[in-house]
């Protein structure tokens, strides 16, 4: 898991949902009260905090590469149906999309964030490590956006080292 330069704007948040799982150890920050309270969450949203949880990692495995079963898609698909957003637009004029009701729900600043990046042309640079142990969200900064780890000096050596093993048989 790296400890890099956070996703920029809005996909700050869904780095940060996606990242309350630690893979590796399988420490879940949902299940603190403090964790929660990093989202706005209850208790009783946690389970569907999770389910959202993992169909974003999906996507991010997906912008990695990494094709993933027709119905992790379609869950996020739904999830965001149930979130609608509307344009607002303030006295300079500056448009933003904002969710339909307030105080926004999980799902719905999720939404706003994800339709904000895609307008922005970020939201593809949100990946998940390919790492199967790990899949931790980072947000790819290099210049080709080819970027297949969370870090280089953790996954990404680990990755290179097993492969060469296996090579020396």
């Amino acid at each position: 898991m790296s400890e890099k330069e956070s996703a920029p704007g809005a996909l700050a948040l869904i780095e940060a949902l996606v990242n309350t799982l630690d893979i590796e150890t399988g420490a879940d920050m949902l299940e603190t009260a403090d964790g929660r309270a990093t989202f706005g969450l209850t208790e009783p949203e946690v389970p569907d905090a999770r389910v959202l949880r993992e169909a974003l990692r999906t996507a991010c495995l997906a912008h990695a590469g990494h094709r993933s079963p027709d119905d992790a898609a379609a869950t996020l698909d739904r999830l965001l149906a149930e979130a609608p957003l509307r344009v607002t637009v303030d006295a300079a004029g500056a448009a933003a999309l904002r969710p339909v009701t307030e105080p926004a729900g999980l799902t719905a600043r999720v939404a706003s964030a994800i339709a904000t990046a895609a307008a922005e042309g970020t939201w593809a640079r949100l990946k998940a490590c390919e790492a199967e142990d790990c899949r931790w969200a980072y947000y790819d900064r290099s210049p080709a956006g080819r970027r297949r780890w969370c870090s280089m000096s953790v996954c990404g050596a680990r990755a290179k080292m097993r492969t060469y093993r296996a090579k020396r048989g």
